[in-house]
């Protein structure tokens, strides 16, 4: 717990605990979410073919779908648990990383 503590810069468990359970939340909600979406657009998995790079494609565009879905989430989540400023600075530093660094500034 110390290590995540320096490293994220964080004064108390609580707080710790608070980010896991956002991250927890999120990762869970973003499916549950993306997947009514995605059937509400006509993305399913049976409209690909059987092949394997018909799969590969499949998931990476339902992930690159998926990706926006839990960036809000992340930040909406992070905010109602309190720790908005910890995950506003997760969302630039993360999105920097992507090359999308352009959108904060």
């Amino acid at each position: 717990m110390e290590k995540l503590k320096q490293r994220w810069g964080i004064e108390s468990n609580f707080s710790i605990v608070m980010i896991l359970i956002v991250f927890a939340l999120t990762g869970s909600s973003s499916l549950k979410i993306a997947r009514p979406f995605l059937d509400y657009i006509g993305f399913t998995r049976e409209i690909f073919a059987d092949d394997w790079y018909f799969s590969v494609l499949y998931w990476t565009v339902r992930i690159l779908i998926i990706f926006p879905i839990y960036q809000v989430l992340l930040v909406a989540f992070g905010w109602l648990f309190g720790q908005f400023n910890f995950f506003w600075n997760f969302e630039k530093k993360m999105l920097s990383r992507f090359g999308l660094g352009f959108l904060f500034k």
